[in-house]
């Protein structure tokens, strides 16, 4: 019986295994391929990958929004016979006599910008703000051409190397002089001038000094670097490059000429009171690293890496005062871009000892940034104090975010998850938290709910101090020196936005006081914009994150030799 069972069941199993075995037959002969046929149908091929830095959307974050407005300011700005595209309407053609009377100037010193809400033409400023902006746009090119301001930018950066070209012979190989400044006024000024006077720029009716110097390392070093960084920027444009490179080489013999190693400012009534300049050695570390990676010279890289230049910059310091970059503070940045070589270069001997300690102090410098080291006050709101409790806190505020922002993208594009503070390791996302936290305060997170980006946001200043936003533009009234006043302290909003324009900001508790008469608060600066260019440029999503590594070095040989080619086998 039980055998009769265990036989019957073997047969079932037999035959169960049989039919197993035909539907399988059948699936791979009839179904697979039936399967196979209708995913072909429904799949749509994957796209090529997309290039990295050009074909990726554009998302519209905050910072894209903001950036497209902060490089407008820089048209506001400009100085000159203006482009027909120039696209602020309120704005024409202005200075057209500046300079007239200078000599070895072809043309005079039309063009360039102007600073701020006056109508001066501060040149070491502005050398420092055209610096920044090539910066931004070589480690950026790709965020740049993805939002469509590549162009744009290339422009605003071009309009002022033009103008420093002028303001010396850029044709020689050495000079004796360089011009400072056109317009300004002397403090206790009663004579119109751009600080006596509210007059828009177009109608400017006075008599416009012009500042010369015989002595300033200071300027020619900023001016080298302006000129060098800009020469990368347009490496493609060969004949420009090139005489960019000329002129950065001859403010550079200049600045490095022992009898003229002097700051620009000293003894100068019209620039001490408003751009002084409180040393020029951070200027030769800053200016020999653009000119380094401009010519690839490694006797620029030579200076930058002397002990005893660092020495004299304070660069080593521990100061948190020299951690504040600034118009008038390069060490940070030079060290930062200096870092840059080691990172990506590492040229090793004899540069090494100094590039290391210039990457030690990048990494206290990023570090006196986080709250928790609490090397800086902050505001009740957040806001880092890098003026110390002085006023016009938000450009130093911005060239710190474009820092900590930029050195996150060093470390990750060299595979380095983070930075050392003291034994405590610092993720990379710190640095960014910071940056963004910095920056969404300037763009309206903050107890005011104000953002200090004129024209972002829904809330922004109305009473900007600024002449050519504050006054009319009717075409059938000129406002004279004493006439235009009246606008200076009228209580209406500006008849114009400036757009873009990020202004002196807050004070150290968080009180922002919408005045037309305190420019502490309500003046922007071309200094400050171009850090704030360079921030959003480096926070924006667009196109991804990262740095673009190889363009800053296009003009610097291999520092080894590439190993020699193998001869052919020998053959009988």
């Amino acid at each position: 019986m039980i055998s009769s069972l265990l036989e019957c069941n073997f047969m079932r199993r037999k035959a169960l295994k049989w039919v197993v075995i035909i539907v399988f037959i059948a699936f791979l002969v009839i179904g697979l391929p039936i399967i196979i046929i209708k995913s072909l149908q429904n799949h749509k091929s994957r796209p090529p990958p997309a290039d990295h830095y050009t074909s990726r959307p554009a998302p519209q974050d905050q910072y894209t929004e903001a950036l497209h407005k902060a490089l407008l300011f820089f048209n506001a700005q400009k100085s000159g016979k203006l482009p027909e595209n120039n696209g602020i309407e309120w704005r024409g053609d202005s200075g057209l006599q500046d300079g007239a009377d200078a000599t070895n100037v072809k043309g005079g010193l039309v063009g360039g910008y102007y600073d701020g809400g006056d109508n001066t033409k501060f040149h070491f400023p502005m050398s420092f703000a055209m610096t920044m902006l090539s910066w931004s746009v070589i480690e950026y090119q790709h965020k740049y051409k993805s939002i469509k301001e590549y162009d744009h930018a290339c422009e605003l950066i071009r309009w002022g190397t033009d103008y420093l070209l002028r303001t010396f012979d850029s044709s020689a190989s050495i000079i004796d002089h360089i011009y400072a400044q056109v317009g300004g006024s002397q403090n206790g000024s009663t004579t119109p001038d751009d600080q006596t006077c509210w007059e828009r720029p177009e109608e400017m009716d006075y008599k416009r000094p012009i500042q010369m110097i015989t002595a300033g390392a200071d300027l020619a070093g900023e001016m080298a670097a302006a000129l060098a960084a800009a020469s990368i920027v347009f490496k493609d444009d060969v004949a420009y490059s090139k005489k960019l490179v000329q002129g950065a080489s001859t403010v550079w013999t200049f600045a490095r000429n022992a009898g003229k190693r002097s700051t620009y400012s000293r003894g100068n009534l019209f620039i001490a009171p408003y751009y002084n300049s409180t040393g020029y050695y951070d200027e030769y570390m800053w200016g020999s690293a653009w000119m380094y990676c401009a010519t690839g010279n490694s006797s620029y890289l030579r200076l930058a890496t002397y002990i005893g230049t660092a020495k004299h910059a304070k660069a080593l310091t521990d100061d948190p005062t020299q951690r504040v970059f600034s118009w008038d503070n390069k060490s940070p940045a030079a060290m930062l871009l200096l870092t840059r070589v080691r990172l990506f270069m590492n040229p090793g001997y004899p540069y090494e000892a100094l590039l290391r300690r210039y990457h030690n102090a990048t990494s206290i410098t990023m570090c006196s940034y986080i709250q928790r080291y609490q090397i800086f006050d902050r505001t009740q709101g957040g806001l880092i104090e890098l003026s110390q409790g002085g006023s016009q806190n938000l450009q130093f505020v911005v060239n710190a975010v474009f820092l900590a922002s930029l050195y996150a993208d060093y470390l990750e594009a060299a595979i380095l998850p983070g930075s050392y503070c003291g034994a405590t390791f610092i993720p990379l996302n710190t640095l960014r938290e910071f940056a963004t936290s910095q920056m969404d305060y300037i763009l309206g997170k903050n107890p005011m709910n104000m953002s200090y980006v004129v024209g972002h946001g829904d809330k922004f200043p109305t009473h900007v101090h600024h002449r050519g936003a504050s006054i009319p533009n009717d075409n059938n009234i000129t406002y004279s020196c004493k006439d235009g006043v009246q606008w200076l302290y009228s209580d209406k909003p500006n008849q114009h936005n400036i757009t873009g324009a990020m202004i002196g900001g807050p004070d150290r508790f968080d009180k922002f006081i919408d005045v037309r008469t305190n420019s502490s608060y309500t003046e922007p600066t071309l200094a400050g914009n171009a850090g704030l260019v360079a921030a959003l440029v480096s926070l924006t999503a667009a196109a991804g994150d990262g740095v673009d590594k190889n363009s800053i070095f296009s003009a610097i040989s291999p520092l080894y030799p590439m190993p020699a080619v193998p001869s052919p086998a020998w053959k009988p």
